[in-house]
């Protein structure tokens, strides 16, 4: 019996999975644990600073669907999420088969697209706060086209607000998928493509039945991507409109903030932090099985 063979008799583990332990050990302390202790601490009172604890049932969560607010803010972040999963997938798509061409400027293209993507979501925020200000670059553009009765207080109009944080999102997000969308697209056979235009098949009819069936992974995972990233939006929310004006841009991750750490409700916090963790769950569970079903 070899010495390899030994060992793995005396063991019974592979050698390489110990090499696990400490990434498991690390990401069970830091994301494990403090989730199974906020789900136990949304069945109490606890607020967060005192040591005696009461089980309380599922009161919080009454609260949770009792409060318009919570009402809203879950209405706002579906808005949002389908608003930013369309737009950086069409967009990206339609940049991901641009930048395939063989125009000679691809590759600086590609540079320029994907730049938003490495900046932190509070720069993108200030950025696009300027931009979209009353007295901003989008209104002074407006204003030397000869098109001043389209400015508009993109940020204070409770009607405009949530799409204007829509395009920043987009803006800053379609980089990534086009990325995602452009890897895949370079394994797409070109012979196939001239196969097709040769039948008479448009560039629209080139994408709908050879390109698109020949990259679903990407797309599987950009929906993906797209969904639980639009459904767990915080930081453009906080640094651009900070929920407003009148709670327009308020989404649940916002609201489970404001309500830790500005109005110290820390027991409704925690069982609305619940509410979207399985929201999120469920919802990227039903993308895979119905996204998964269809490429089989």
């Amino acid at each position: 019996m070899s010495t390899k063979t030994r060992r793995q008799t005396i063991t019974g583990v592979r050698p390489p999975v110990w090499f696990l332990i400490p990434a498991i050990a690390f990401y069970a302390v830091i994301v494990v644990v403090p989730n199974l202790q906020g789900y136990a601490f949304s069945f109490t009172d606890w607020n967060g600073l005192r040591p005696d604890v009461s089980f309380v049932g599922w009161t919080n969560f009454a609260r949770v669907f009792d409060d318009p607010g919570t009402i809203k803010a879950l209405v706002n972040t579906i808005v949002f999420t389908l608003g930013t999963m369309v737009g950086q997938n069409v967009f990206g798509l339609l940049l991901a088969l641009g930048c395939n061409s063989l125009i000679k400027s691809r590759y600086v293209l590609r540079l320029v697209f994907f730049l938003p993507v490495v900046l932190t979501p509070i720069v993108t925020a200030f950025l696009w706060s300027y931009l979209l200000n009353p007295q901003g670059t989008i209104n002074d553009t407006l204003v030397s086209m000869g098109m001043g009765w389209a400015q508009q207080d993109w940020l204070g109009d409770p009607g405009l607000a949530l799409g204007s944080v829509i395009l920043a999102s987009v803006w800053q997000g379609v980089g990534f998928t086009m990325v995602i969308y452009l890897a895949a697209l370079q394994g797409v056979p070109s012979d196939l493509i001239e196969a097709a235009a040769l039948d008479g098949a448009g560039p629209v009819r080139r994408l709908l039945t050879v390109i698109l069936p020949l990259i679903n992974g990407a797309v599987v995972i950009n929906i993906l991507l797209t969904l639980t990233g639009g459904l767990k939006q915080f930081d453009l929310v906080f640094a651009m409109t900070s929920g407003g004006p009148a709670e327009s841009t308020q989404t649940l991750g916002f609201l489970i903030y404001k309500n830790a750490f500005v109005n110290l409700d820390y027991p409704i916090a925690v069982a609305q932090g619940v509410v979207l963790t399985l929201i999120v769950a469920v919802v990227a569970i039903v993308q895979i099985k119905v996204t998964s079903r269809k490429e089989d």
